[in-house]
C-alpha cells in the first residue's frame, strides 16, 4: 500500500486510534485558564490556593478528551494512568513544604521514543506496542525530579523516520492544530500539535535533523535543539544517535529555558555529555532579556532564502524578521556565505539505525519485544511508507566504525569537524554571534500531499556540526499558518541563543493559539 493511499485510509477511519483513556476524569478546573498559560502563572495559581497540581492535571486531560479525536487532531498515544496520583503526592508535598519545586506540577507531554518508567514506549511502532520500560529516560528522571508530571506520550512519525509527516502504525496521522487538513511536520509532530493546543504546559521532542525545530516552526512554538552533549540521550529509542538530540517544545522562550535548565547536565550513561561540564549556567532564565538583541552581530544565511522553491510569504516573512531584528538593536550581517557549503555536506551522513536500534533493544533485556532490526521487519508490523528504508536499514551489515569511510560522533568524525571548523572560521570572519534563517522555506503541507516543495531547512547546519539551534515563532503565512526563524550559535551559546531568540520574540509576539481549540467552559 502506497504511503497516500494508507493516509486517505487511516484519515477515512479517524487515523484509526481508540482513544487514549481507560476512564473518565474529574470536572476540570473552573478559574484557571489553560489555554497558552505558562509556568510560571501555574506557579503562582499554586502559590496562591487557586490550583492545585490535581486541578491542572485534570483541566489537560479534559482538554486532550474533548479535542484529540473528536477533531482528528490525533497527537496523543497514551495518557499516563498515574498522572492524578503524581499530581496528589506534589499537592501533599506543596501543603508540607510550602515550596515549589522547579517544574512542581507542570504537566509534560513526551514523545513516544522516549521510555517512561512503567508506560508503554514505542516509537510509533506497532512492533512495540506493549513495550514498557523499567526506567525512565534520563531526560524523563529529570523533569520528575524537578516536579514534571509525565502527562501523556505523543504521536510521531514511526521510528522517528520522517521529517515531513507524522504518521504511524501505532497511532495514525496526527494533523496541524492551525488547519486540520495539514502536516504539523515530523517527526515530534505529536508533541507539537498537543503543546500548540494547549494538551499540556511544555514538552519534549527529539531532532536528528529536524525533528524538534520543524513541528515548532510548523506550530507556532519554540524548539531548542541544545548543543551535542548538553543533554543526555540516554533511554531514547534513536534514529541516528551520533546526530540524536532532545529537547524542549514550548509556547514561550522562558518555558524552553525552563526545561532546558531541568534537562542538561552530564550523564555517565551517555558519554558524548562529557563535553557539557563547566559550560552550563546555574540557570538559563538568566538570560531572559528583553534588550538580548542590542550590539548582537547576526548573519543571515540567504542559501535558504533566496532558493527558487522559497514560499514568497515565507521569504516575505523573513525580510520583515531581519529588520525585526535590526530595530532591537541586532547589527546584521547580509549574506552570510559559508564557502563551500554545498562540497562539505555531500556523504555527510552515516545510516546507523540498524546498530543504534539494535542496542536499544538489548537495553531492554528479556521485556524488548524483539531482539533485533531484522526480527521488527519480519514481523510486518510496520506502516508500509517506511518499509523501503527498514529494508534498507538492514543492508548495512558492520558497526558504524567499520563503515568506509568510519561514521564516528560528531566531536572525531572528520566529515563533520570539516564542516564545524569551516562555519565557524567564517563566522569568525564576520564577528558573528549567531546565524539566522527560516526554519522551513514553504508552509505546512496538506496531509497525502507528497508533491508539493517540502522546505526544511534543518538538516545541516546544527545536526552536523554539534551546534545549538533554536526555533522561534515568526508569523503566519496564508493568514493561519505558522513559520518559524531560526538561531544557530557556536558550541554550548544556548546563553546567547536564549538572549536574542527571548528579545526577539518580546519584541514581535507572533505567538498566537489554533483558533479551533478554545477554552473548554
Amino acid at each position: 500500500m502506497k504511503l497516500q493511499s494508507l493516509i486517505v485510509l487511516l484519515a477515512a477511519l479517524g487515523a484509526g486510534v481508540v482513544g487514549p483513556f481507560g476512564g473518565a476524569a474529574a470536572d476540570p478546573p473552573r478559574k484557571f485558564e489553560l489555554v497558552e498559560t505558562s509556568v510560571s502563572r501555574i506557579h503562582e495559581a499554586i502559590r496562591s490556593g487557586k490550583l492545585t497540581c490535581r486541578q491542572l492535571v485534570e483541566g489537560y486531560l479534559a482538554r486532550i478528551r474533548e479535542y484529540d479525536q473528536q477533531t482528528r487532531l490525533n497527537a496523543i498515544v497514551i495518557v499516563n494512568p498515574d498522572a492524578l496520583t503524581d499530581a496528589d503526592k506534589l499537592d501533599r508535598e506543596f501543603k508540607r513544604t510550602g515550596r515549589l519545586r522547579p517544574l512542581h506540577g507542570v504537566p509534560v507531554i513526551v514523545k513516544d521514543n522516549y521510555n517512561t518508567r512503567g508506560l508503554q514506549t514505542t516509537g510509533g511502532s506497532l512492533a512495540m506496542k506493549g513495550s514498557i520500560p523499567a526506567d525512565d529516560a534520563y531526560q524523563v528522571k529529570k523533569l520528575r525530579e524537578a516536579g514534571a508530571i509525565v502527562l501523556a506520550k505523543s504521536n510521531m512519525a514511526e521510528w522517528a523516520f520522517s521529517p515531513l509527516m507524522t504518521v504511524s502504525s501505532i497511532a495514525g496521522i496526527t494533523r496541524n492544530p492551525y488547519d486540520l487538513e495539514r502536516v504539523p511536520a515530523g517527526s515530534s509532530g505529536g508533541t507539537a500539535a498537543a503543546v500548540a493546543a494547549s494538551f499540556g504546559a511544555v514538552g519534549l521532542g527529539t531532532d536528528t535533523g529536524n525533528s524538534i525545530r520543524g513541528p515548532s516552526s510548523h506550530n507556532c512554538l519554540v524548539g531548542i535543539r541544545s548543543t551535542m552533549g548538553l543533554a543526555s540521550r540516554a533511554g531514547i529509542i534513536p534514529l541516528y544517535l551520533r546526530n540524536d538530540i532532545g529537547g524542549p517544545m514550548a509556547r514561550t522562550v522562558e518555558d524552553a529555558a525552563r526545561v532546558l535548565d531541568a534537562i542538561a547536565g552530564y550523564d555517565p550513561d551517555d558519554p558524548v555529555t562529557k563535553n557539557s561540564e563547566g559550560k552550563i549556567p546555574k540557570s538559563y532564565i538568566q538570560f531572559l532579556d528583553k534588550n538580548g538583541l542590542k550590539g548582537a552581530r547576526i548573519g543571515v544565511f540567504r542559501l535558504y532564502i533566496d532558493a527558487p522553491t522559497t514560499d514568497p510569504q515565507i521569504k516575505a516573512l523573513t525580510e520583515r524578521a531581519i529588520q525585526d531584528l535590526k530595530a532591537q538593536g541586532a547589527e546584521i550581517v547580509d549574506p552570510f556565505v559559508i564557502p563551500g557549503y554545498e562540497k562539505l555536506i555531500q556523504n555527510i551522513w552515516c545510516d546507523v539505525f540498524q546498530y543504534d536500534v539494535n542496542n536499544y533493544l538489548a537495553s531492554l533485556g528479556k521485556n524488548a519485544p524483539y531482539r533485533n532490526l531484522a526480527e521488527v521487519v519480519k514481523s510486518g508490523l510496520y506502516s508500509p511508507y517506511i518499509e523501503t528504508r527498514l529494508k534498507r536499514a538492514l543492508e548495512v551489515k558492520v558497526p558504524p566504525d567499520q563503515l568506509q569511510p568510519p561514521c564516528l560522533d560528531l566531536y572525531h568524525d572528520p566529515r563533520n569537524i570539516a564542516f564545524r571548523e569551516a562555519i565557524l572560521k567564517a563566522m569568525d570572519a564576520a564577528k558573528l554571534d549567531a546565524i539566522v534563517y527560516p526554519t522551513w522555506s514553504n508552509p505546512p503541507r496538506k496531509v497525502g500531499d507528497l508533491e508539493s516543495p517540502a522546505g526544511d531547512n534543518s538538516q545541516y547546519i546544527s545536526p552536523q556540526t554539534g551546534f545549538p539551534a533554536i526555533t522561534v515563532p515568526m508569523g503566519f503565512t496564508h493568514d493561519s499558518l505558522p513559520a518559524g526563524l531560526t538561531f544557530v550559535g557556536r558550541l554550548f551559546a544556548e546563553p546567547d541563543l536564549i538572549r536574542f531568540v527571548y528579545a526577539y520574540e518580546q519584541a514581535t509576539k507572533h505567538r498566537r493559539a489554533p483558533e479551533r481549540f478554545v477554552e473548554l467552559p
